[in-house]
């Protein structure tokens, strides 16, 4: 009989770790606890309109080209992609934006248009976003966090003052122009901390941005998640909707088996994708890791206030990706780490995909999805969710130029409560524990428990980070450090 390994989850690490697994030789089931599998990237489906819930923004797609060729199989055999042009668009004020299109060289002649000379500077600064994006996502983050040793290597002693100094630092150093720099200090924003947190290093973010592009799959990311289910049935993974897991059973230090439903599943090895923090409260108290001070005392991503908003008439002066930055980012970004509460004047981000795919919203209408990033924790009311709504939706048609109030056919809204319900989420997080210097690689909660025998972590809290594509990769890590340690019985 094949060894059984039992994963909590079916997010993208999870459907990831089944992959690997499954092609070892392991029989895995999967247990999610919701109706349909995708974790934080499932859709909501209603008149005629269809949105991604959670990620909207697909970026380094050599990741997802990697996942799939390690099946022999191509990302293409599952879903079309679609380079987006323009990437995104980014307000400052009313009819005032830049556009970011498709290519380097455009890009660079947007800078330049906005401060002479900065296309130089930009062209330095994406040459070693380069070399760090080579470094990092073709080596680094493929190390299991074991060991500091992992961060060790000819590549890195030579940026070891990166890891020391800032993003912020280091553009601001070379970019006076406020606009520019915002635009520049955006993407880290998807690791979960500011930029004054985060570690030079990370500016390989700003090359998956301008060097790569920005992709859209054909009827949205949930295609992404819907190909790896193909692919982890088509490699004999089982799937178990409507499974909630209530304890994780340990006999003599060892795991052995999961309750879902007030049922025992009985298996070898657990791994477990579901936020890390619940995890450990499916365990009796001495059996975990993580004390709640230890939780308390990390930096979480944000949460987030989603609207999913189905419009009656075709939208202007919009992009698939458009983000609004007319408003100060240091005092909301101090609302979301420094001292959590609810920004007074939020920045927001919307995404209107129905600009690309037909796919989105019936003939003549538009599909709007509104995020604004909040610190975790923070009371989430309906009066709160409205309020917000009105302020963001008031300046979208102030900055946007036109009427879309009356336009709106439906709204639904998804926050901190919704996060906690549905993903277990640690104080509501939607990303899950921040790239900063001291949550980087070792430094992070553990793959391997280091108190249950045969228990294992994967996703954004665990190495290596928040993000789509280091989900992908956190599967892969957790699946090769089982298959190193572990036989499989047959």
């Amino acid at each position: 009989m094949k060894s059984i390994i039992n994963i909590i989850g079916s997010g993208f690490s999870s459907l990831a770790a089944s992959c690997y697994l499954a092609k070892a030789g392991y029989d895995v089931t999967i247990f999610e606890k919701n109706e349909t599998i995708g974790g934080r990237a499932r859709q909501l489906v209603k008149n005629g309109f269809t949105f991604d819930i959670g990620p909207t923004w697909y970026w380094m797609p050599d990741v997802f080209e990697r996942f799939f060729s390690d099946f022999d199989k191509k990302p293409s055999d599952y879903y079309n992609l679609e380079k987006l042009n323009p990437a995104y668009s980014v307000y400052f004020g009313k009819n005032d934006f830049i556009t970011i299109e498709d290519t380097f060289e455009k890009i660079k002649l947007a800078f330049e248009k906005e401060e002479t000379g900065s296309s130089k500077k930009l062209n330095k600064f994406i040459k070693k976003a380069k070399d760090n994006y080579n470094i990092a996502i073709k080596d680094l983050v493929y190390n299991p966090g074991v060991s500091p040793l992992e961060l060790i290597t000819p590549a890195t002693i030579k940026k070891i003052n990166q890891f020391f100094s800032t993003i912020k630092k280091d553009v601001r150093k070379e970019f006076k122009n406020d606009r520019l720099v915002k635009i520049l200090e955006f993407p880290v924003l998807f690791l979960g901390a500011k930029p004054s947190d985060t570690p030079s290093f990370y500016n390989f973010m700003n090359y998956a941005d301008f060097g790569l592009g920005t992709f859209h799959p054909k009827k949205g990311m949930y295609q992404v998640i819907l190909a790896m289910e193909c692919l982890a049935k088509e490699l004999g993974v089982h799937i178990k909707t409507e499974a909630n897991i209530e304890k994780i059973i340990v006999e003599n230090g060892k795991a052995k088996g999961l309750v879902s439903n007030g049922k025992d599943y009985k298996c070898d090895i657990i791994v477990s994708g579901a936020d890390y923090h619940h995890t450990e409260t499916l365990l009796e108290k001495p059996y975990r890791q993580y004390s709640e001070t230890y939780w308390t005392k990390k930096t979480f991503a944000p949460s987030s206030l989603l609207f999913y908003v189905g419009f009656d008439k075709k939208l202007k002066n919009v992009n698939h990706h458009t983000l609004f930055f007319d408003v100060d980012f240091d005092l909301h970004a101090e609302a979301i780490y420094d001292q959590p509460k609810w920004p007074e004047n939020p920045l927001f981000y919307a995404s209107f995909p129905s600009k690309t795919d037909n796919n989105s919203a019936p003939e003549g209408k538009e599909a709007g999805i509104f995020l604004i990033p909040l610190a975790p924790g923070l009371k989430d009311t309906t009066e709160l969710r409205t309020m917000y709504f009105k302020k963001i939706i008031s300046r979208f048609e102030n900055l946007t130029s036109q009427n879309v109030k009356k336009h709106i056919i439906f709204k639904e809204s998804f926050c901190v409560n919704d996060f906690i319900k549905d993903y277990n989420s640690y104080k509501g997080n939607a990303y899950g524990m921040a790239n900063t210097l001291m949550q980087t690689a070792f430094l992070r909660p553990k793959l391997k428990s280091k108190l249950v025998k045969n228990l294992f972590f994967t996703g954004q809290l665990t190495v290596p980070g928040p993000g789509v594509p280091p989900s992908l990769i956190s599967g892969k890590l957790v699946a090769n450090l089982i298959t190193k340690h572990h036989k499989v019985l047959v």
